[in-house]
């Protein structure tokens, strides 16, 4: 109970004990900003920076010293000193930052490193790693996936040019390592064959045979990138230190005690507990980023929090040297409460490692453990700004991480924001749980929604919604995961158990994810930059100003929801009375995918073939649950390049699929294998296409024309591989030619397929209107309305002028999805029409 106000501490007005001590905010943000600008600055100017601050410091001092001494020799009253020792305070820091940013700035500049990555030599460096490997996700560039690779943060610490014309010299320099993530032989590694290199813990020495290359920017924390050649296993040359196994041990047993749940669980648990998000599929990566649970993913400093209140007890129901949680049930005294909750710090950081968020959490728990043990009020704001002042001063380089960015924002919005935000609801009568729920969620994504909009260049409508409902499932899927680590090297099968348990609320945020980021109004699309940053900062400003106006009048405020909802939701009945698509009757439709192809055939209510997914999975998903499709008898991947294949996972998201149909040649190999893992993930049946095969689901039947079942296509050739189909909808003909080439084409007139390619009513155009495209089938085909999916601006100049011109000529109606966007085809014979979304 607070002495003066008779009220509990963090109770609806927690801020009553007192005003906010704010004295160490100035020098704290000092300090960040300094740094942030003095890292790699010239050292002529940072020692500047220092002897001008000392030198403004030691002026305030004399001044204050001689207006005290005027003051006492006239037996005047003493001058207020408050505003001088605020600013001395702020100048050291200042000094204090600017010395440290400058040390750390030299280090990426000293020793051979950087001298030989500008001549990008060929060097075997001794290195030992820093943080844990991370593989890379693949990227859609035109129709492949770049490759996988192995990311490691590492420290060189010998190096030699490999043709023997340098020492071995001893250095100690930051680099990014780069080692391909292939198997020795080039291909794709199965799923269950992981890297050699994302076994190494950090800490471990390894010599490796690499090529130097300088950074793509100046002023990064790291000296070169270190590209590995080849891609065998590391050549070990020294153990990792013993608490690195110690917590390689426990993460490990986290692994195998999650082996056995549900995908969603085993991939989400290890990154929920300590940060291993190696299991995380694109998808639902994807899922979280939508819906801003990103921070979720990888361990936060919300984890620590949780962990620290279990044993002393919440930060906002004591603000006191008092303690709650399990520490005085278990009777525990005070100091020996800060020595244990000491050790859980440290090996929260060893285990977790030291992310800025939790390096941010851990030093705001280390001062409220601190002031256990000195028996002192915890104050949370300035325990804030101390902790941000030590470790910018330790390390600079966070003052320019985006993560130490955001985690200092969240924090600050819940100890600032949210307890006025919950206060306000309370007084409109909302229960205090949900009232803190609802304050806690709004505060943090008020704070940080402008920062993430610089990173994805997207704001998400979903993410209060979405982070206010996973929050309940937070707690007890940390609380239990690491249950399930700190047992699983000693009792497995009571790992295994705990992490059963654990599981559940680890699937309900999946699930939360999955959910709001398949609803077509989730998010809007925003400048990715600073000025992007501020418009939206002052939008919510102007959403909270409005917002409080309206808690006062609930029946205006409930309509706003409903409209809100609308919005987000979009129900495919009132998007279709409002915009007019998908058109009625529709029959066939081509998805606006950007460079690729994703194709629709209605085959009845809520029931459609779709030919190809596209590269974006949140694209073609996007299509499909605005034309209405929820079942889908067959998929027909026409070949496996990634701007055909790289969406299936969006095609799959919330629908019934009967089948998968593809091309029996198996190029690239990683993206058939990605397909058919998705495939099986979901227990769907993938079968092969073959010329001839006629198949009919409702009013559509379709036919196989290529490819042949033998001769198989050249290995260089998966464009020639493609599936060709021949649609019959209603009296609708309609030819689709996936990517064939010339030589593809020209043999398929050979074939005794040709018979039925004469006067189709809709031609997909080949490989997205090339100029690869053989005259005389065009003249054969004769379309009246000849349809090409490519993308805005593409490198790679689709579609060709002189295809374009040549469908004209034989007298097609060219649409085009860059410029037309979405299409749908209605009617038939002299009905024939389409419309635009």
């Amino acid at each position: 109970m607070h002495a003066a106000s008779g009220k509990r501490l963090g109770s609806a007005h927690p801020r009553e004990e007192g005003p906010t001590d704010l004295r160490l905010v100035p020098p704290a943000l000092a300090a960040w900003v300094t740094a942030a600008v003095t890292l790699g600055a010239p050292p002529g100017w940072v020692t500047g920076v220092v002897v001008g601050c000392l030198v403004a410091v030691g002026s305030l001092s004399a001044a204050g010293r001689r207006r005290a001494r005027t003051a006492s020799e006239h037996g005047g009253r003493r001058p207020y000193a408050w505003p001088r020792a605020s600013g001395a305070a702020v100048l050291l820091c200042v000094a204090a930052a600017a010395a440290s940013a400058g040390l750390h700035g030299v280090d990426p500049r000293r020793g051979p490193i950087p001298s030989l990555a500008r001549q990008y030599a060929h060097v075997t460096a001794e290195v030992e790693v820093t943080s844990d490997p991370q593989l890379t996700r693949p990227r859609i560039k035109g129709d492949h996936a770049t490759p996988t690779a192995v990311l490691l943060d590492a420290e060189v610490r010998r190096v030699t040019r490999a043709d023997g014309s340098g020492a071995v010299v001893a250095t100690r320099t930051p680099v990014l390592m780069i080692v391909d993530a292939r198997s020795p032989r080039g291909s794709p590694r199965s799923p269950d064959e992981r890297s050699p290199w994302l076994s190494l813990l950090p800490s471990t020495r390894v010599r490796v045979a690499a090529r130097l290359a300088p950074t793509l920017s100046g002023g990064d924390r790291i000296a070169a990138v270190l590209r590995v050649r080849g891609s065998g296993p590391p050549e070990v040359v020294g153990e990792p230190s013993a608490p690195q196994r110690f917590a390689g041990r426990l993460r490990e047993g986290l692994r195998q005690a999650t082996d056995g749940l549900t995908a969603d669980a085993r991939a989400l648990l290890p990154g929920l507990v300590v940060g291993d998000t190696s299991r995380i599929t694109p998808e639902l990566d994807e899922a979280f980023k939508a819906t801003d649970l990103t921070h979720l993913l990888a361990v936060s400093g919300g984890n620590f929090t949780i962990l620290l209140a279990l044993f002393i007890g919440p930060p906002g129901l004591a603000q006191r040297a008092e303690r709650r949680g399990l520490a005085p049930r278990l009777g525990i005294p005070l100091r020996a409460t800060a020595l244990l909750g000491g050790a859980v710090t440290l090996g929260f950081v060893i285990v977790c490692r030291p992310d800025p968020s939790v390096l941010r959490a851990a030093a705001c728990g280390s001062i409220a453990l601190l002031a256990i043990a000195t028996g002192r009020r915890r104050s949370l704001i300035p325990a804030l700004a101390t902790a941000v002042l030590l470790l910018v001063l330790y390390d600079p380089w966070l003052s320019r991480s985006y993560g130490f960015l955001l985690s200092v924002l969240a924090t600050g919005a819940l100890l600032t924001l949210a307890p006025r935000w919950s206060a306000a609801l309370q007084r409109r009568r909302v229960p205090p749980r949900l009232a803190e729920a609802l304050a806690a969620a709004g505060a943090a994504q008020a704070l940080c929604a402008p920062v993430v909009a610089v990173l994805s260049a997207r704001v998400s409508l979903v993410a209060v919604p979405c982070n206010l409902l996973a929050e309940f499932a937070v707690a007890p899927a940390t609380v239990l995961g690491f249950a399930t680590l700190a047992t699983a090297s000693v009792a497995l099968p009571v790992a295994k158990a705990l992490a059963w348990c654990a599981s559940w609320p680890a699937r309900w945020i999946a699930d939360i994810a999955r959910t709001g980021a398949a609803l077509p109004g989730g998010g809007v699309d925003w400048p990715g930059s600073w000025t992007g940053a501020l418009l939206l900062a002052l939008v919510t400003a102007v959403v909270v100003f409005v917002g409080r106006r309206l808690l006062q009048h609930p029946w205006l405020m409930g309509a706003c929801v409903v409209v809100f909802l609308l919005v987000v939701v979009q129900p495919a009945s009132l998007t279709k009375v409002i915009t007019g698509w998908p058109p009625p009757g529709w029959r066939f439709a081509m998805c606006d995918v950007g460079q690729g192809d994703a194709t629709v055939l209605a085959a009845g209510d809520g029931t459609a073939v779709v030919v190809d997914a596209g590269p974006d999975p949140r694209l073609v998903d996007r299509c499909l649950s605005t034309l209405g499709v929820t079942r889908i008898p067959l998929v027909v991947l026409t070949h496996f390049h990634a701007d055909h294949v790289a969406g299936l996972p969006g095609v799959l998201r919330g629908r019934s699929v009967g089948a998968i149909e593809t091309t029996g040649f198996e190029e690239p190999r990683d993206q058939a294998e990605s397909v058919r893992r998705e495939a099986a993930a979901r227990h769907i049946p993938v079968t092969r296409a073959v010329a001839g095969e006629r198949r009919r689901t409702g009013g559509l039947d379709w036919q196989v024309l290529w490819p042949p079942p033998t001769p198989a296509p050249t290995p260089d050739g998966p464009n020639d591989a493609s599936v060709a189909l021949l649609v019959r909808s209603a009296g609708l003909r309609l030819l689709l030619l996936g990517d064939l080439e010339p030589p593809a084409q020209q043999a398929l007139l050979r074939s005794p397929m040709a018979r039925d390619l004469a006067a189709v009513d809709v031609l997909k155009v080949a490989h997205h209107g090339s100029a690869y495209q053989d005259p005389e089938l065009i003249r054969r085909v004769a379309p009246r309305l000849a349809l090409i999916s490519c993308g805005r601006d593409n490198p790679y100049g689709h579609p060709a002028p002189s295809t374009v011109a040549a469908l004209r000529a034989g007298g097609a109606v060219v649409l085009r999805t860059d410029k037309d966007g979405a299409l749908a085809v209605v009617g038939a014979g002299g009905g024939l029409s389409v419309a635009r979304d």
